[in-house]
């Protein structure tokens, strides 16, 4: 499916953790599809060169922000409302992966998992839902992971708080139902991001692999026997945002080439 092209026209779209890999290449799709884009992010530099590389016609906008404190993610959705209108769209992309031994996960650990992938997706979602409501029209889609959808060994906090954002999407998405608001979750398998090469450069130091034989370790896992893009992550929430994708809800998608089915 090729969207249509200005079909966001008028939208205001935020995504979070937009400075880099998935977010970024969400964000040139929303762009390229009309939309207004406010990226959010903890790193300023890395917002700023994205918005200005997104090469738009229409408005865009950033806010340095942490997702895991509540008067940041309030803050920031004030300012993005207050600079390009009520958010229409809101992408939650921001998240962060570290692995460990169940044994060795200590709460601290669990804890940062927790509230980057899960609370943040909570509270940036407040943040933006009630207005959606009000004005009958919102499309919220979580990006989550297959790490949601299935287990995997010894990332058993990351495990956790991505099944948890896929179980709000599906709450979430029944309680509104009749709002005009949907809430989907995509979920990629390993994809080439700055996040990826840190899951590679972890499984290097604990096995002492080589980087190549640590690729394919990982793409083994892909029936397709490769990595994810980010364009590929991006396309499908496009899908997701269309005017004629409004009676899909409460869906977990995989993007895996196989791997969850």
């Amino acid at each position: 499916m090729n969207a249509r092209t200005n079909a966001l026209d008028g939208k205001h779209a935020v995504v979070t953790g937009g400075g880099s890999g998935i977010g970024a290449a969400i964000a040139h799709a929303l762009a390229g599809a009309g939309a207004r884009v406010t990226l959010i992010g903890r790193d300023a530099e890395k917002l700023e060169a994205q918005r200005q590389a997104l090469g738009t016609a229409q408005p865009t906008h950033c806010e340095a922000a942490d997702v895991t404190r509540p008067e940041a993610v309030e803050r920031a959705f004030a300012s993005a409302t207050a600079t390009l209108g009520p958010v229409d769209i809101l992408v939650n992309n921001a998240g962060q992966a570290q692995a460990a031994p169940f044994g060795k996960t200590d709460l601290g650990l669990w804890q940062r998992m927790l509230d980057v992938n899960l609370t943040g997706t909570f509270l940036c979602t407040q943040a933006a839902l009630p207005a959606m409501i009000e004005r009958g029209f919102g499309r919220i889609v979580n990006v989550a992971s297959t790490a949601g959808q299935i287990g995997y060994p010894y990332v058993a906090a990351y495990c956790a708080a991505k099944h948890g954002v896929i179980g709000l999407t599906r709450s979430l998405a029944l309680e509104i139902a009749t709002t005009g608001v949907t809430v989907n979750a995509v979920c990629p398998g390993y994809t080439e991001t700055p996040l990826l090469q840190e899951s590679l450069d972890q499984v290097i130091a604990k096995t002492g692999r080589t980087a190549s034989d640590a690729r394919a370790a990982l793409q083994r896992a892909n029936p397709q026997r490769r990595f994810i893009e980010p364009d590929e992550v991006a396309h499908a929430v496009l899908w997701l945002l269309m005017p004629e994708s409004r009676s899909i809800t409460g869906q977990s998608i995989s993007i895996s080439g196989g791997e969850v089915m």
